[in-house]
């Protein structure tokens, strides 16, 4: 997952509000959003290479999703899988705190990494690189991408204020989907410098990534209301941002938020 952005009881009606992306080489097996068949409470996609996901959520409220922390250099191969610290957490039934407090133990175990992971109650942030605390998340808009929490990168910084004009139009989804596909290129000169080649920091600063190899393989928009309905829509995309599916999940949980 390349981009996130979160609305955290900000909107009257919907306490949750989730739009990103997900970035990956499109040789990478993986699966859309479905409910799983051995966790049937878990809504999300899948991992076929190492099992875990990328961003999900539980019929109990349970919401997790995680970027890779982008370094230029070789990840380590022998290194935890992260996708399975976003799967553990909806699988499980530890408070978020207690999560993040085992999440930061064992950080060093990992490459590099950001997560959120939050219930009906709390919404918390925990990287393995920057300052290495969890943060307990105050109500308002966040934007994460492949650096810490609400690093201003010209993507993010753009997307995140289509995302919070998007707010206005719930429940409508077009203007989210509009915002995660945008392929526009940021000019040299505001790229950042994140250790890859030129080349790749142009093709990596679209919101929408495409390349022959590597690209925007799925766009999700979560949303939750103030009654526990939460939905899921999911477009998932090839090579050459062609779009190859759609995944639309509907429930109803029996926790009701306490937000705005």
């Amino acid at each position: 997952m390349c981009l996130i952005l979160l609305a955290w009881r900000v909107h009257p009606g919907y306490p949750l509000v989730v739009a990103a992306n997900r970035d990956e080489f499109f040789v990478r097996p993986s699966a859309p959003a479905a409910f799983w068949p051995e966790a049937p409470q878990i809504l999300a996609g899948r991992d076929l290479e190492a099992g875990g996901t990328w961003l999900g959520i539980s019929r109990g409220q349970r919401f997790a999703a995680l970027t890779n922390y982008r370094e230029g250099a070789q990840p380590v191969a022998t290194a935890r899988s992260r996708g399975a610290l976003v799967a553990d957490f909806l699988a499980g039934n530890d408070p978020p705190a207690a999560y993040l407090a085992q999440t930061a133990a064992a950080g060093a175990a990992y490459n590099g990494f950001n997560l959120f992971v939050g219930d009906h109650e709390s919404l918390g942030y925990y990287s393995n690189r920057g300052d290495r605390r969890p943060r307990w998340l105050p109500p308002g808009i966040y934007g994460l991408s492949n650096h810490l929490l609400d690093t201003p990168w010209p993507k993010l910084a753009s997307a995140k204020a289509a995302f919070a004009d998007a707010l206005a139009t719930l429940p409508a989804q077009a203007a989210f989907f509009s915002l995660l596909g945008d392929q526009e290129i940021v000019a040299d000169t505001h790229l950042p410098a994140t250790g890859v080649p030129l080349e790749w920091e142009r093709i990596l600063s679209a919101v929408f990534v495409s390349s022959a190899n590597y690209g925007t393989r799925a766009a999700t928009l979560i949303t939750r209301r103030r009654d526990g309905q939460t939905s899921l829509a999911e477009r998932s995309f090839g090579a050459g941002a062609v779009a190859i599916g759609e995944v639309c999940e509907t429930f109803q949980s029996s926790v009701i938020s306490t937000g705005v």
